[in-house]
C-alpha cells in the first residue's frame, strides 16, 4: 500500500493549520487572563510545573517514534496480525510508564521549593498544584494514547487535530470562567486532566471508528523486541536532548533568575513555541508519507525528494523567522507591556534558535522513518550534555540571553551538522552530504539577507498607536519577505521542482 504523500499532506496541514491557530490563541487568552487576575508569577509557576514535568516524561523513553517506524511495514503490507501485536506491547508498556512517572513525580515532592529563586504567590500550596499538573500527565498512559501511532501512520493527523481543536476551545472557555469568576487557581489547573482524559477518550472513539481492523491482541516477535530495546535505548537519548532545549531552561531561569524572569522568558518562548506548532504539522503532514516512501522507494528517489521538502519548508521557516524578529517587541508591548518585555538582543537569538530548530527537522522525518535513533545516540547525549554545561555557565554569565545562546550553540553542532551526516552516513550516499549542507547555508544566508532588509522597512513604520505599528509591519512582513524569495529563487531548478511537487504532478 503507498500513500499519496502530497494528497494527505494537504487534508492534514488545512486541519493542522486550523488546529494550530486555535492552540496560539487559546493560551494567548488565558495567559493574559492569568496576567491581569492572578499575577505575572503564577504564569512563572505555570512553565515551571510543565517544564518539571516534561522532564519526568524522560521515562516514556520515545517509545511512541519506536512504535510508529515498525508500524509502517506492516501496515504497508497490510499485517493486521503484527500490528495488532505492536499495539497490544504498547499498551502494556504506557500503563508501566505511568505509574513509574507517578512514583518518581511523588517523589520530588519535597524538592520543588528549590526550584524557585526567590518568593513563590502565598495563595497556593506548591504540592498541591504539581500534583494537579502530575495528574494531567499520567492520565493518558492509563487510557488511549497507545492508539495514537495509528494516526500518524495512516498520515491521518487530521484526526488528532480535529479533537484538539474542540478540546482546546472547550477548555479555554472553562478556565477563564473559573479565573474571571474566582480567582481561584486550583479550579484553574483542574480543567487540565479533566479535558486530557475526554481528549483522550474522543481520540479513543475516533480511531476504532477509522479503523475497526486494529485490536490490542497477540504478541510481537523476539526479533522486533530486540530491535524495540535497541531503539528505545536511542529514542531515549534523543528525547532527552529535545526536553533540554525548553524544559531545562525553563528551570535554570526559575533558579538563577525567579519566576518573574521565568514567566518573560516563557511568554516569548510561548509565541516561538507558537510558530514552531504551525511548522510541526506542516512537517507531520509528510510524516506518514515519507515513512512509506523509505519503505517502497530506493534512497536516490528520497534524496531528491528530501531536497523539494527541504526548499519548501526553510522558505516557509525563513518567512516566520522575518515575522519574528519584527513583529516580536510590538506585540509584545501590546500583549504584557514594556515591563515584561526583553531587550531586542533576546529577540534576535530567539530567531536564530528557531531558524536553527527547523532546519533540521525535514532531515529528521527521514532520520525517524529509518529508525535511526540507535545511531544518534552519542550525537544526541552529547547536545545534551552541551546544553546542560552551557545553560549553567552562560547563564549564571549572561542571564536569560546566556542560556538561549547555549541552546543555538548545541543545536548548530550537534543536530545541524552533525546528525545530518549520520543520517547521509548511514542512509544517503554520503556523497550528497556536502551538497546539502551548502543548499541549507544558500538558504540560510538568503534569509538573513531578506530579515535584514525586511526589518529595515518596518523600522520606517511611525504611528503613536503600537496597534498600528504592529499593523504595518505585520503587512510588510506578509508581502516582502516571500516577494524577495521570489526574485532568489524563480530561475533555480530547486524552485520550479517544488511547484511540481506541490501541484502533485512528479509525487506518488
Amino acid at each position: 500500500m503507498q500513500y499519496n504523500v502530497i494528497r494527505n499532506a494537504k487534508r492534514n496541514i488545512v486541519f493542522g493549520l486550523i488546529n494550530k491557530l486555535i492552540v496560539m490563541i487559546c493560551p494567548f487568552l488565558i495567559k493574559t487572563v492569568v496576567r491581569y487576575t492572578l499575577g505575572v508569577s503564577f504564569l512563572g509557576l505555570d512553565s515551571l510545573f510543565t517544564s518539571v514535568i516534561s522532564v519526568l516524561s524522560l521515562s516514556e523513553l520515545g517509545l511512541s517514534s519506536a512504535i510508529v517506524y515498525h508500524l509502517y511495514k506492516p501496515v504497508a503490507d497490510n499485517n493486521i496480525d503484527q500490528v495488532n501485536a505492536i499495539l497490544n506491547f504498547y499498551k502494556k508498556a504506557y500503563r508501566c510508564i505511568g505509574v513509574f512517572i507517578m512514583v518518581v513525580g511523588i517523589c520530588l515532592i519535597p524538592v520543588l521549593p528549590s526550584l524557585i529563586s526567590g518568593d513563590y504567590p502565598d495563595a497556593i500550596v506548591l504540592w498541591k498544584v504539581y500534583l494537579i499538573f502530575l495528574v494531567n500527565t499520567t492520565a493518558s498512559y492509563f487510557m488511549y494514547a497507545y492508539l495514537t501511532p495509528l494516526i500518524t501512520v495512516h498520515q491521518r493527523e487530521d484526526i488528532n487535530s480535529n479533537v484538539n481543536s474542540v478540546i482546546t476551545i472547550v477548555m479555554t472557555v472553562a478556565k477563564v470562567l473559573f479565573l474571571v469568576l474566582t480567582k481561584n487557581y486550583y479550579y484553574y489547573a483542574f480543567t487540565l486532566p479533566v479535558f486530557t482524559i475526554v481528549g483522550n477518550l474522543l481520540i479513543a472513539y475516533r480511531v476504532k471508528h477509522d479503523f475497526p481492523q486494529y485490536r490490542c491482541v497477540g504478541e510481537i516477535s523476539s526479533d522486533i523486541l530486540a530491535d524495540l530495546k535497541q531503539l528505545l535505548a536511542g529514542t531515549f537519548i534523543q528525547r532527552a536532548c529535545g526536553l533540554t532545549r525548553n524544559s531545562l531552561d525553563s528551570i535554570c531561569i526559575s533558579v538563577f533568575l525567579g519566576l518573574s524572569a521565568t514567566a518573560m522568558y516563557n511568554n516569548y518562548y510561548y509565541i516561538l513555541a507558537a510558530v514552531t506548532s504551525v511548522m510541526t504539522i506542516i512537517a507531520s503532514a509528510f510524516a506518514g508519507g515519507i515513512g512509506n516512501h523509505v519503505v517502497i522507494k530506493d534512497k536516490v528517489e528520497n534524496f531528491f525528494e528530501l531536497q523539494k521538502l527541504d526548499f519548501l519548508y526553510l522558505w516557509i521557516a525563513g518567512w516566520f523567522s522575518i515575522c519574528l524578529a519584527c513583529l516580536y517587541q510590538p506585540f509584545m508591548k501590546l500583549w504584557m507591556g514594556k515591563e515584561a518585555m526583553l531587550n531586542y538582543s533576546s529577540v534576535f537569538l530567539f530567531c536564530i534558535y528557531f531558524y536553527l530548530l527547523k532546519l533540521g527537522d525535514i532531515r529528521g522525518l527521514y532520520s525517524t522513518a529509518r529508525g535511526l535513533w540507535w545511531e544518534m545516540r552519542w550525537r544526541a547525549l552529547a547536545e545534551t550534555i552541551l546544553n546542560i554545561v552551557l545553560n549553567i555557565v552562560l547563564g549564571k554569565l549572561l542571564g536569560i540571553n546566556g542560556i538561549i545562546i547555549a541552546t543555538i550553540i548545541s543545536l548548530l553542532l550537534c543536530n545541524c551538522i552533525w546528525a545530518t551526516k549520520i543520517l547521509f552516513d548511514v542512509y544517503f550516499d554520503s556523497t550528497f552530504y556536502s551538497r546539502h549542507i551548502r543548499t541549507q547555508a544558500v538558504y540560510s544566508v538568503v534569509t538573513f539577507i531578506v530579515l535584514v532588509f525586511t526589518y529595515k522597512l518596518c523600522s520606517f513604520v511611525m504611528f503613536e498607536n503600537e496597534l498600528q505599528v504592529l499593523f504595518a509591519d505585520a503587512m510588510i512582513c506578509l508581502i516582502v519577505p516571500n516577494v524577495l524569495y521570489i526574485l532568489c529563487y524563480y530561475r533555480t531548478d530547486i524552485f520550479k521542482e517544488t511547484l511540481w511537487l506541490i501541484k502533485g504532478k512528479r509525487c506518488n
